[in-house]
Order: structure tokens, then C-alpha cells, then sequence
């Protein structure tokens, strides 16, 4: 039978060592690796396609918008910046989890993309890329002929 000293028992490395498993789980929920978009990657990066063409949706909150740099080089989307770090002339941090620093995503895009017609606006600390099809790429209606 063991024993458990009370006076070696530690309970902020309790605490400690519960937030780290609780986020290696969060990193591999049930042992499974989630690749490259897992969590942690900073923007995090929502891509979908409409009816459109391609958007993509960062999260870039208290990054401001002049600082953020949106570029197309051939079939890769590349959105980077840099969040400067918050001043606190009042007092002292407690908790520093929000990253600061300089950032940068890429992305491959799909070749119907009409690259020179992209646009980007960011609102709210939410940056959205749209790229449309090409005009060529858009689906359209055939007339079917009777005979």
C-alpha cells in the first residue's frame, strides 16, 4: 500500500499539470493528429467556396488593418502582419496568452481562381479574402436542343 505525503503535494502543479493535459488533448482530441491546421496556428483560417468563387476568413483581432499584407503569387494566398504587444502602463500582467509578434499563413489556391480581381476587407478584427472564378470556370447553363 502507498502512502501519500500531504506535505509534498503541490496544488498550483496540480492545476498546472491539468491545463497541460487538457491541452494536449486539445491538440490531438483522442490521439489523432490534425495536421498543419490544428489548433495553435495563428490566423486561424476558415476557406470555403461560394457561389462565387474562394473566400478565406482570418481571425486577426487587435491587429490593425494598414499592417495586414494580403498577396497572390501564382496559386499561393499568403496573409501576413504583425500584432504589436498590448502596453500596460497601469500595472502588471497576471495572464499573457494572446501572441504578439509578426505572422504570416499560406495557402494553395485552386487554378479557376481569377487572381486579379481579389479583394480583402477586414472588419471587427475579421479579415476576408475573396477571390472569384474565372469567368471561364463559372458554371452555366447549355440549351438542350430538340431533334
Amino acid at each position: 500500500m502507498a502512502f501519500i505525503s500531504f506535505s509534498q503535494l503541490d496544488p498550483v502543479e496540480g492545476i498546472a499539470t491539468l491545463q497541460r493535459e487538457i491541452e494536449r488533448f486539445l491538440r490531438r482530441p483522442l490521439g489523432i493528429d490534425l495536421g498543419p491546421s490544428a489548433y495553435g496556428v495563428y490566423p486561424p483560417i476558415n476557406v470555403f467556396a461560394d457561389k462565387e468563387g474562394l473566400v478565406a476568413r482570418a481571425e486577426v483581432p487587435g491587429v490593425a488593418p494598414a499592417s495586414i499584407s494580403v498577396r497572390v503569387e501564382r496559386r499561393t494566398l499568403t496573409i501576413s502582419g504583425e500584432r504589436l504587444p498590448e502596453s500596460r502602463t497601469d500595472g502588471s500582467f497576471h495572464r499573457r496568452e494572446r501572441r504578439f509578434g509578426k505572422f504570416s499563413r499560406s495557402l494553395q489556391l485552386p487554378e479557376d481562381l481569377d487572381t486579379e480581381r481579389a479583394s480583402a476587407e477586414c472588419r471587427n478584427g475579421l479579415l476576408t479574402v475573396r477571390i472569384p472564378r474565372r469567368p471561364e470556370a463559372q458554371p452555366r447553363q447549355i440549351q438542350v436542343q430538340a431533334s
